[in-house]
Parts: structure tokens; C-alpha cells; sequence
């Protein structure tokens, strides 16, 4: 029956073009029911996004798929994800790379997500403005952007390893085109259409402003 466990989720994934035997064990791994609000679980195994505090939903668990299969993981890298939620594509990327940041703008979401990744001792969840990136823990090998924005934010492309993968949804939030890019020269070069979807707005000092 759908939306009865991981299984589905596997399926769905497989549905959406999603071949990386690592990516789907992972999905199967990680139970997405631990990762979303209470009054959600019984919908936590549809491929639907969710919400979760402050107007924001979770990313639809086939597109997460389909957007690390993009990072062209391998297990060794140090990645970066701006835009935390409660942790669930943050758990995968913690079983497929070797260092996960995660980059939360509120404080209440990014308790929550520590909470669902206590013991994962990989994963570091940060209160604050994803669209900066975080210098100190730079580079990274790979950058996933669960929000949109027209153009990458030009912290995210100097934290960037060169050969590293970067995966954003470039739009103005709403209808995007999620994209893959690497990083040769110094420049981020384009690689691939992921696909089309619906993303929140990325916000912040390289991003969209807030209204006051």
C-alpha cells in the first residue's frame, strides 16, 4: 500500500530515473517517519513533500534522490547542504559522504534536525544565512541548495573545491530548473538538468531579502 514504508520511497526514487545503488540503499536506510512532525508520520512514506515550522515544507523524497544521485558521491567528501529542514536528505548525505554541514536559518528547525541526527557523528547542523556558505569549514567537494534563487550565490562557488559538484534549483522560488554544476578554473561549468520543481526562496545576503 503506498506510503507504507522506505520501500516506497525506493520505488518512487526508482520511478523519477534514480539508478545509484548507494543513493537508494540509503533512502531505504534512513526512515523518513524519524524526520518529519508527528502529525505527519502517517504521510511520511508518500513522495510528497511535507510541512514542517515557518510556511517551509521538506523536499519531495524522490527529488532528493535525484538531487544527490546529481553530487556524484563516492564517500569521501566534505559536503555542504544550505537549507536543513529536519534532516532527512541531511541523514543520506551523512551515509554517503565522509563530512556533511548543514546550514539551518531557524533556530527552532535546526534544533529539531539535531535532535532526529543525534548519533551521527558526521553531521554538524549551523543556525544561519545559507546563501554565505560557510567559510571557515571550507572547501567543499560537493554543495546541495534545498531553495532557490536566479543565480548560485558567489560564496557558494568560491567555497567550492575545484572539480567539486554543485546542485541548486535557479529560479525565483516557485518553478525552478534544479541544475548540476562543477567547479573547473575557478568557474562553476554547467553539467546537467536535474529537472523542473517547486522551491521555497533562498534568503539572505547573497539571496532574495526579507521583507521588513
Amino acid at each position: 500500500m503506498p506510503g507504507s514504508g522506505p520501500e516506497d520511497l525506493v520505488w518512487a526514487s526508482r520511478a523519477a530515473g534514480v539508478t545509484d545503488s548507494a543513493v537508494l540503499a540509503a533512502v531505504a536506510a534512513v526512515p523518513r517517519a524519524a524526520f518529519v512532525a508527528p502529525q505527519t508520520r502517517g504521510r511520511a512514506y508518500a513522495d510528497r513533500p511535507l510541512p514542517i515550522p515557518h510556511g517551509q515544507v521538506t523536499t519531495q523524497p524522490s527529488l532528493v534522490a535525484r538531487m544527490i544521485e546529481a553530487l556524484s558521491l563516492r564517500g569521501g567528501e566534505r559536503v555542504l547542504e544550505v537549507g536543513t529542514g529536519y534532516g532527512w536528505q541531511t541523514a543520506l548525505l551523512g551515509r554517503l559522504a565522509a563530512e556533511v554541514w548543514s546550514v539551518e536559518r531557524f533556530s527552532d528547525v535546526a534544533a529539531t534536525a539535531r535532535v532526529h541526527l543525534a548519533g551521527r557523528a558526521n553531521v554538524h547542523v549551523v543556525v544561519g544565512d545559507g546563501s554565505a556558505g560557510l567559510r571557515g569549514n571550507a572547501p567543499f567537494d560537493a554543495i546541495l541548495v534545498a531553495a532557490a534563487y536566479p543565480t548560485v550565490p558567489a560564496p557558494l562557488t568560491e567555497q567550492l573545491a575545484t572539480g567539486g559538484r554543485l546542485v541548486q534549483p535557479l529560479g525565483e522560488g516557485g518553478a525552478e530548473e534544479v541544475l548540476a554544476f562543477e567547479k573547473l578554473g575557478g568557474e562553476l561549468v554547467r553539467r546537467g538538468r536535474v529537472c523542473s520543481a517547486h522551491f521555497v526562496p533562498l534568503y539572505g545576503r547573497h539571496g532574495f531579502r526579507e521583507a521588513s
